[in-house]
């Protein structure tokens, strides 16, 4: 096996935003998303797998040590599924959530994949209980499988409801609208008081 941290282009003293970024430059680099009808479409699908063990390798080196798991997304966690999988997760991550929803109808059968990609979609509309459920149900399919696992370990752990922009496991830096209502109420409620 490579060292993973060679595969990612990094270093073993690399920060973990340092792996992140790394592993997102290769992983839109190479997804096979990027290679649909091209003659290297198998090479990229090699490649990516490689990426997703180098990365995961490195959150089991790292663990307790602030990975965070972040559901549904093939940019951070594993992508080892199926072509179906793939543009599943692609709608999930883009936001297509219609699509994704309809994808997932016609997935060829309830695999541990299925429930993980559905609990994926759940956890992306904010509904905690549904995608809990079909973690725990990907998980126990699958038990092996490290991104099932941390997915329900997540939600295990208080998994927080979905926001594009401050709360929760797949937030970027930033605020959303229910910060900007609750510092406006709460000046509200400050300004009564005086």
């Amino acid at each position: 096996m490579s060292d993973p941290y060679s595969v990612l282009g990094i270093t073993p003293g690399a920060s973990d935003a340092e792996v992140k970024k790394a592993y997102r430059e290769l992983a839109r680099k190479y997804h096979p998303d990027n290679y649909h009808d091209n003659p290297l479409s198998d090479l990229a699908q090699e490649k990516m797998k490689e990426i997703n063990e180098a990365y995961n390798d490195i959150l089991r080196m790292r663990e307790g040590g602030g990975g965070t798991y972040r559901p549904g997304r093939g940019s951070s966690g594993s992508y080892g599924g199926s072509a179906e999988g793939s543009k599943i997760r692609s709608a999930i991550n883009s936001g297509n959530l219609t699509l994704a929803e309809e994808l997932l109808r016609t997935f060829p059968s309830r695999t541990a994949e299925w429930h993980f990609l559905t609990g994926s979609l759940y956890y992306r509309k904010g509904w905690l209980d549904d995608a809990l459920q079909h973690y725990q149900t990907a998980a126990s399919m699958e038990p092996n499988n490290t991104e099932y696992r941390q997915a329900l370990a997540y939600m295990n752990q208080g998994g927080h409801p979905y926001s594009p922009y401050g709360r929760g496991p797949l937030a970027n830096q930033g605020c959303d609208s229910c910060d900007v209502c609750t510092a406006m109420l709460c000046m509200n409620l400050c300004c009564r008081c005086n």
